[in-house]
């Protein structure tokens, strides 16, 4: 007889038990990835400035210097002066002076010297702005800190945002043909060379 009611207490005191911990949320409650909600242009704003620059000034190598070494020995001046993250391209940050001299389709090339005859260098200067140097250069941005590779590529994307808007705003890149120009940048060692460097400051030497 008292196994008939043990029973029942036991199944009455266990709903109770889910009941005060169970949370209830109305069906049109935001979901976690809604309450993720990663914002690009925000991480643009908060870390450009503030992170990405002062790292690319202070880890930057000269172009003259960096540019022998690669063609000398690409692998041994990537593990000296590059970053990666797995098996991808080096990334660089790097400065240099040179004379400007054509642009064409965003690309402004520059003649710096100490690099190897073959090598061209390039700044973009817009319109657009493309790649990943300036997200994979700086060593502290990392796939983990992001929920998938959308959101990875939009930091790179904030990132080249910012240039467009802090450096290149107002600027004539036509002006600038015969110039002497100093710059510090990023870039990725995509091929043996081209240097295309996407530029963080850039100046006009008288």
């Amino acid at each position: 007889m008292r196994a008939r009611w043990v029973w029942p207490s036991a199944i009455a005191v266990l709903a109770l038990v889910i009941g005060f911990s169970t949370e209830y949320r109305p069906i049109d409650a935001p979901q976690a990835a809604a309450q993720h909600a990663f914002d690009p242009v925000a991480f643009g704003a908060q870390t450009y400035e503030s992170q990405v620059v002062p790292e690319l000034k202070r880890s930057a190598v000269d172009l003259s210097v960096l540019l022998p070494a690669l063609e000398q020995n690409p692998q041994a001046g990537g593990q000296q002066y590059g970053r990666r993250q797995g098996d991808g391209p080096y990334n660089y940050a790097v400065r240099g002076t040179g004379v400007a001299a054509g642009v064409r389709s965003g690309l402004l090339q520059v003649t710096v010297p100490g690099a190897p005859p073959d090598t061209q260098v390039y700044l973009q200067v817009g319109p657009a702005i493309n790649g990943t140097a300036l997200r994979d250069a700086v060593g502290f941005i990392t796939f983990g800190q992001f929920l998938n590779q959308v959101e990875y590529a939009d930091a790179a994307t904030a990132l080249n945002n910012e240039v467009k808007q802090r450096v290149l705003a107002g600027l004539d890149p036509a002006a600038l043909s015969g110039k002497t120009i100093s710059f510090v940048g990023a870039f990725t060692a995509l091929t043996p060379t081209t240097v295309t460097v996407t530029p963080v400051e850039l100046e006009v030497r008288p």
